[in-house]
């Protein structure tokens, strides 16, 4: 969004001091003007915010040819130079690797809590298979995106990760949560978004509508009412919170294909079964 020109050339220059280069790399300009990048880096420019959804949709049109694309926030930073050479390894090893997913870091060395995709999340070198992966660094298997879809346009923000990762299990790939991956990112609050709480609400209604077979679907939506009601001590993010779940009722988010039983039992045996 061109609110981070020195954030982004950091990150650029993280980049291009790994020992495998990239094969091509592309900055998207979100509804922003195009800033002034090395000549080595490929820009898309969008005449709105089309939101992270369509920002990412935008460069996945653009590398239709690459066999994996890497999403990186423009606040981050790889700190190691065999980034893309793991990543390389990785996949190479693994045939039905769908998604890999970054360990996140402040600048203290210090993994949030939520940065841990699992429900047992204290230690967050440890990795493995899991059901979810994080935005701010992921790679995705084009194969993949071949056969699930590319990012839901209509969430915007907030849970399209998890929208890609059911659909991914769904059809069979593996996702992993790789901890030698690493972007350090600056601490941040999702709630640091003005229209998190109506989004996170609304996005979690979508989900459930898109993914979840019908008898799951008052349980899952229950389950987050309560932890909201429990949580949240802001009565204007609680408003913001209802206002944006009866959203997700009467507004579209897209085509209706509920996992398969088998989906949900893989889901829970990974430690997180999709009512939680």
């Amino acid at each position: 969004m061109g609110t981070r020109p020195k954030e982004l050339a950091d990150l650029l220059a993280s980049v291009h001091a790994q020992t495998a280069p990239a094969a091509r790399t592309v900055v998207v300009a979100n509804g922003c003007p195009i800033p002034d990048l090395p000549p080595w880096v490929e820009t898309v420019q969008l005449a709105e915010n089309l939101g992270v959804t369509g920002g990412r949709n935008a460069a996945l049109e653009h590398l239709r040819d690459m066999d994996l694309v890497l999403d990186l926030d423009d606040d981050g930073l790889l700190v190691a130079t065999d980034v893309f050479a793991t990543i390389t390894e990785l996949y190479e090893a693994d045939p039905h690797l769908g998604i890999v997913g970054f360990r996140i870091a402040d600048e203290t060395g210090v993994t949030q809590r939520r940065h841990v995709p699992r429900l047992r999340a204290g230690d967050p070198m440890r990795g493995g298979l899991v059901t979810g992966f994080l935005g701010g660094a992921h790679v995705l298997s084009t194969k993949m995106l071949e056969q699930v879809g590319h990012w839901p346009d209509a969430f915007f923000f907030a849970h399209e990760e998890t929208d890609m990762a059911w659909r991914a299990v769904d059809a069979g790939w593996r996702v992993l949560y790789e901890p030698r991956l690493l972007l350090q990112h600056p601490r941040t609050s999702p709630a640091r978004h003005a229209f998190f709480y109506r989004v996170n609400a609304r996005n979690r209604v979508y989900l459930a509508r898109r993914h979840l077979p019908a008898v799951l679907v008052p349980v899952y939506l229950g389950v987050w009412v309560t932890l909201t009601l429990a949580r949240t001590r802001s009565p204007a993010g609680l408003r913001a919170w209802f206002k944006g779940f009866a959203e997700g009722w009467r507004t579209p988010c897209g085509r209706r294909q509920p996992m398969r039983w088998r989906t949900v039992l893989r889901l829970t045996r990974l430690g997180r079964p999709p009512v939680i």
